[in-house]
């Protein structure tokens, strides 16, 4: 009975296990994941029905064999009944012919003579003891394998019944087994569906993201408009000074974009392009935290400010006074390399070209353009052009290389 209550409970397990039907994915993930348990649960539970079919199936066969050995026994003793009456009709023949035509020995001849009491008290008479003795035998051992082949009969129907119950059972665990993997199979499809689903909704974000950007830049654009028609005042003392190339010692330098000012990359030491004094060293919102800005004293851009920002280490302090000889810090090779051009006078971290709108994240504008021609005067390779006439315009009497 414990078979069938197995297979009771396996067969209310399936009606009882739930349809997966939601798009969220943190819902589907917990619902494969208890499918999948289940029907690790369930594989157990038909390997168990499995051996237990298997042993049962053992136990049939053992009673089988049991049963022919039997059924060959008692096949062997009614051989052995059959031979002790051939002898004892011999010994009737003989009684016969001593004996005359009226001898009670002809009964063994007529059908059921061994079962006729009559006759057998004859034939008593005319047997010896010993054959009597070896009939009874036979009798005995008939009996006894009569009785054997019924008990092993009877035991045979009940290991065929539990043989046919364990196969039920098993039928219906593999039947919950194949419910399990159909309902993984739909809740796995549901979890993908979801996936694919937050993959577009992040997709849109950034497409809305993109679009933000997008308007920034238009922005960005009128302002600079805005700022070409109103040029910043800046003052310009053109005191005679000389100024120098302040890359001349970096080593493997290669020039990039022009954008606020002009990119390089390479490693070494910068210097100061002319005299003046350090307004600041570093600015958290530039690469690398960076950002030493000097004021210049003299030459064509006296009173402007100089900066040279991102991948460098500084070896400068503010309000400290510099030359063309003066190492303003040491260039690596980080990740970002290195961008230098004109910087507000005010010391406050920010570039000409953001003061003026000019910058919209990716193009050349007219104070990088400047400088990128100032270094090429002094000896050093300039910027890469973005866009032909960069973004804005100088303001008046700014100096030109």
């Amino acid at each position: 009975m414990l078979v069938g209550v197995v297979g009771a409970a396996v067969l209310a397990m399936m009606a009882l296990l739930p349809v997966a039907a939601s798009a969220d994915v943190s819902s589907d993930q917990a619902q494969v994941a208890q499918l999948a348990s289940r029907i690790a649960h369930d594989g157990a539970v038909v390997q168990d029905l499995v051996a237990s079919f298997d042993q049962a199936q053992a136990q049939e066969a053992t009673v089988e064999a049991q049963l022919d050995a039997a059924r060959a026994h008692l096949t062997s003793d009614r051989r052995a009944e059959a031979q002790a009456l051939v002898h004892l009709r011999q010994i009737a023949v003989t009684s016969y012919m001593n004996g005359g035509d009226d001898s009670p020995m002809l009964g063994l001849f007529e059908t059921g003579a061994m079962a006729s009491a009559a006759i057998t008290e004859e034939y008593t008479q005319v047997a010896t003891q010993g054959i009597g003795s070896a009939i009874d035998a036979v009798a005995v051992d008939v009996q006894r394998t009569q009785a054997t082949e019924a008990k092993l009969s009877a035991a045979q129907g009940a290991a065929e019944a539990g043989v046919q119950e364990l196969a039920g059972a098993r039928q219906a665990a593999q039947a919950a087994l194949a419910s399990d993997d159909a309902l993984l199979s739909q809740a796995q499809g549901n979890l993908q569906a979801s996936l694919a689903a937050a993959a577009q909704q992040r997709q849109a974000a950034e497409q809305a993201e993109e679009e933000a950007m997008a308007a920034q830049a238009t922005k960005a654009a009128e302002a600079t408009q805005a700022a070409t028609a109103h040029p910043i005042n800046v003052t310009v003392d053109p005191s005679p000074g000389s100024y120098a190339n302040p890359l001349r010692a970096i080593n493997a330098l290669t020039p990039e974009r022009i954008d606020q000012g002009v990119d390089y990359s390479g490693y070494g030491p910068i210097y100061a392009i002319g005299d003046g004094v350090v307004l600041s060293t570093g600015n958290s919102g530039w690469p690398g935290g960076t950002f030493i800005s000097y004021r210049l004293s003299d030459g064509p851009a006296s009173g402007l400010a100089v900066y040279a920002a991102e991948d460098i280490d500084p070896l400068v302090a503010v309000g400290q006074s510099v030359t063309a000889g003066t190492v303003l810090g040491t260039m690596y090779e980080g990740p970002d390399g290195i961008e230098t051009g004109w910087a507000d006078p005010s010391g406050d971290g920010v570039s000409m070209a953001n003061d003026a709108g000019q910058f919209s994240g990716a193009n050349s504008t007219a104070f990088g353009a400047n400088f990128s021609q100032l270094l090429a005067s002094l000896g050093a390779p300039p910027g890469v052009g973005q866009n032909d006439p960069p973004t804005g315009s100088l303001p008046p009497g700014w100096p030109t290389w």
